[in-house]
């Protein structure tokens, strides 16, 4: 392999270049010369004052995404756009508009932002929501960082009702798509808080012509692992809507998923693996959050990870009569992925903080779970043929780009061979069908995502290999 001549590796080249989806009889994968890192994109990231559509908006871009932050509108993300898709739902009715804090009414502006938990009005552990200082009040913005990385800091005003002020760090790296955030909420009174903080994200479920259409995207889904030993009755909660709801399932799998509906409901789930996915079927694009579920600590209703569909309500009058909502909010689509923090009980002038990350890339019509590597779309096949080759099948959504490695291994567990299967990367779905050539005979294979750096960024699935019965 390392003493091919340099006219096939031209021939590989040519026949590599555009293409992710790669068969392969020698074992051979493209060569590194056509890797995504010499393509001659720029790495560098930028930070820069824009117009979003009427706001005062700042935006973080590099080669892989652009984030559009709006500072006033309580520091919200706005939107996130990877390989040209828009994720979050931006309402029409309120773009480009700021209204003051209120308590009593809700501006939803949509995007991405961070609230308070435990919700309520029953006593002052409790926060009552709507678009108090906490919501709505302008944040201040600092650029932290620009060049190879990004950084940017959103710092909110104190609030004199929960007694926090948080200060939110947002960076993009260069190697990948990835969005780290960081979270510091601190105890801005005299006495002992407790809290804890959630990020909502409202993700666009309108149909094919986009927000304001007028039309609901039919293959919209989100998933994460439902917790085994879950303290929920059917391994989830429902605090809103309705008990039976055909949109939503736990599946064999372990997977809890919900098909959006254009119905109220509200999911909570005590889901432990740290990761939730939202799926769009019909672009086939996908975002997968991150966080570290902490076993010491209680979560607010143990609640990780909660799920809101909007649309009307059923509601019951004083007769017993069920109706339907009138909700002004309900005409536009979207859902929030909302991601918990543990409690955190912090004394006079003491801070805690909360990280999660997000990984777009893309997907398609299956989803069949997360690793740190990328999403398992359709499952990985290894099946042995009796001219000795091994054929691999699957698909991938990436969070890297590299070379997908397949380690294969004997009846022993010992190492028999690495080999490169494909190119690949973030923005582009991976679909394998490759026929390769271990040295010596395999039960078992894994594939691993190499990235640009040479780094093993972990193994999208392992699998045995099983012969071909034909």
């Amino acid at each position: 392999m390392s003493r091919l001549g340099s006219g096939l590796w031209n021939e590989l080249g040519k026949l590599c270049s555009g293409f992710v989806i790669l068969s392969v009889a020698t074992g051979l994968g493209c060569p590194p010369a056509w890797s995504q890192a010499n393509t001659g994109k720029s790495s560098s990231c930028r930070v820069e004052a824009v117009d979003y559509k009427g706001w005062k908006a700042q935006q973080v871009s590099n080669r892989w995404v652009q984030l559009v932050v709006v500072p006033q509108n309580g520091g919200r993300v706005m939107q996130v756009t990877f390989g040209g898709h828009a994720y979050l739902f931006v309402n029409p009715k309120l773009a480009g508009k700021y209204f003051p804090p209120s308590s009593n009414e809700w501006f939803n502006y949509g995007g991405d932002k961070i609230w308070l938990l435990p919700e309520g009005a029953e006593d002052e552990q409790h926060w009552r929501g709507n678009s108090d200082v906490l919501d709505d009040g302008p944040f201040t913005f600092r650029k932290v960082l620009q060049g190879e990385h990004c950084e940017i800091e959103l710092t909110g005003p104190s609030d004199p009702q929960t007694g926090v002020q948080f200060i939110r760090t947002i960076r993009l790296e260069p190697d990948s798509p990835r969005i780290a955030f960081h979270v510091v909420m601190k105890n801005m009174t005299g006495h002992r808080l407790e809290w804890s903080m959630q990020s909502v994200s409202q993700y666009d479920t309108s149909g094919a012509g986009g927000q304001g259409s007028g039309q609901m995207n039919p293959d919209f889904w989100t998933f994460t692992p439902a917790n085994r030993d879950s303290s929920y009755l059917n391994r989830y909660h429902v605090r809103f809507g309705a008990a039976q709801n055909p949109a939503v399932s736990v599946r064999d799998d372990d997977l809890f998923s919900v098909h959006y509906a254009h119905m109220a409901a509200e999911l909570w789930l005590d889901s432990t693996e740290g990761w939730l996915a939202v799926v769009d079927g019909t672009s086939k694009y996908a975002m997968v959050e991150r966080f570290e579920y902490d076993t010491s600590r209680p979560y607010p209703g143990k609640a990780s990870v909660i799920f809101w569909t909007n649309g009307p309500e059923v509601r019951l009058n004083s007769d017993g009569v069920p109706s339907l909502s009138a909700d002004p909010d309900a005409s536009p689509y979207y859902l929030e992925a909302e991601l918990n923090s543990p409690m955190c009980r912090l004394r006079p002038g003491e801070s805690c903080n909360f990280e999660t990350e997000w990984f777009p890339t893309r997907s398609g019509n299956e989803f069949h779970g997360v690793t740190d590597a990328g999403i398992v779309v359709s499952p990985l096949r290894a099946t042995g043929l009796e001219n000795g080759h091994v054929m691999l099948s699957g698909a991938f959504g990436v969070f890297y780009s590299g070379r997908l490695m397949a380690h294969f291994y004997d009846d022993h567990g010992r190492p028999v061979s690495v080999m490169q299967v494909a190119e690949v990367t973030p923005t582009e779905a991976v679909s394998l069908q490759s026929e390769i050539t271990p040295p010596e005979k395999s039960a078992r294979v894994s594939l691993h995502l190499v990235d640009e750096a040479g780094i093993d960024r972990g193994a999208l699935q392992e699998v045995p290999v099983t012969q071909d019965k034909h």
